[in-house]
């Protein structure tokens, strides 16, 4: 996957456009780091329905090889900040709005959005009609797509370019994400006072509910694109995290003496991933396992189940689910362009797992469980960030599974 990383000449309001794989030509105004006709931006183009967490967004992992377009209209309004960032960098691709807001007014803000994009050497364009565009991609589906700006441009050649790129179908981006080393976290969740910098002390405790560092339970969490709330609320929630990279062979997991295994979120098609899906199979039944977006792609391949590519996908903040156990609703954060289909888990010998939770806007798998084998996994992000925290409690019960286990 070419790098978009390397510094680039910032953009001033040059021309821009976007092209679709399907024939469709916008023009705008290009802001962030300007990307010409020999070095457009390529990716699938998607759209969020979140009104706010831009940041969060873009630096989330999972967003790898996608152009971002969201559908509220104005996007930067309070600027970014090192606080807010879900990983070290941006990973979309590209982004799309209706207007990027240019002065930002909010008193952790540091960096205005443009001047943000533009430091990682990622392009944005503003000035489309982002309400015409997210109808194509619900109506046509999500599809590839091409972004360049400046007086070079020949949008009938982006057009071709996207055509010629394929689908997300078949890629796997998780291997461009994963850590390349093993590592431990021990950082605790964002706080007014302390910001993002609060540690677990090794020594004590930093609640009633969990205990000191040394005496926690460990878990592993297998890198797919992870985003570091997840890490930290493991962490607030009772454990001790040891982090590895995706492809982690079975035998060196177990030689880490997990208590229990985490499967994170992560870019690109899940049924490329049997790198990742073996080593789960051989884990199972031996610790709990509890998996989050893609995680739960991996358990439900490791069980036995099928994936397949969703038209235009869920991304956005208000997405109904149904724990089929409580009958309760919650209102739950997506960002998935792949689901679990629900016929090859109903049709698992012994009705191994059963599942657990079902979106209520499509009937879609939400998630899925195994009493016999101590597993249990969402769709959706109940780490948030952005978004509702209807489904937090999930780490909680995760603890509990491994306490129990342990």
């Amino acid at each position: 996957m070419k790098s978009k990383r390397d510094p680039a000449r910032q953009a001033t309001g040059e021309v821009g456009y976007l092209a679709l794989s399907d024939g469709t030509v916008f023009k705008g105004r290009c802001f962030g780091a300007l990307r010409g006709a020999d070095d457009p931006v390529s990716g699938e183009l998607v759209f969020n329905t979140s009104m706010y967490g831009y940041q969060e967004i873009l630096t989330d992992p999972s967003y790898a090889g996608q152009i971002m377009t969201f559908s509220y209209p104005h996007i930067g309004n309070v600027g970014c900040n090192e606080e807010d960032e879900e990983s070290t960098r941006v990973h979309a691709e590209g982004l799309v709005v209706r207007a990027a807001h240019k002065s930002p007014s909010n008193f952790r803000a540091t960096i205005a959005l443009p001047e943000y994009l533009a430091q990682h050497g990622v392009m944005g364009i503003e000035g489309i009609d982002t309400r015409e565009l997210v109808t194509i991609l619900r109506t046509r589906g999500a599809q590839m797509a091409m972004m360049a700006g400046g007086v070079r441009v020949d949008p009938d050649d982006l057009v071709d370019q996207a055509r010629a790129a394929g689908s997300m179908e078949g890629k796997d981006y998780v291997k461009h994400v994963t850590c390349k080393e093993p590592y431990t976290w021990d950082y605790l969740p964002w706080s007014l006072e302390h910001g993002n910098r609060r540690r677990l002390s090794p020594e004590k405790s930093t609640s009633q509910s969990a205990p000191a560092s040394t005496s926690r339970p460990h878990v592993v969490a297998v890198d797919c694109g992870i985003k570091t709330t997840i890490l930290r609320l493991l962490v607030d929630v009772g454990f001790r995290v040891t982090v590895v990279p995706a492809g982690t062979i079975a035998a060196d997991i177990m030689a880490l003496g997990p208590d229990g295994v985490f499967l994170s979120n992560g870019p690109g098609d899940p049924a490329t991933l049997d790198y990742v899906v073996t080593p789960v199979r051989e884990i199972l039944g031996k610790v709990p396992v509890f998996g989050i977006c893609l995680g739960h792609q991996i358990l439900a391949q490791a069980l036995g189940g099928k994936t397949y590519k969703l038209k235009f996908g869920h991304r956005g903040g208000n997405h109904p689910v149904s724990d089929q156990s409580t009958g309760k609703v919650e209102i739950t954060v997506q960002n998935h362009g792949f689901a679990v289909d629900r016929a090859s888990m109903e049709k698992l010998p012994d009705k191994s797992a059963t599942i657990s939770h079902f979106n209520l806007n499509d009937l879609t798998v939400e998630g899925i469980a195994s009493e016999a084998l101590r597993a249990f996994s969402v769709q959706h992000h109940p780490e948030a960030s952005p978004g509702p925290h209807d489904s937090r409690y999930l780490f909680d019960r995760f603890y509990r599974l491994v306490m129990a286990a342990r």
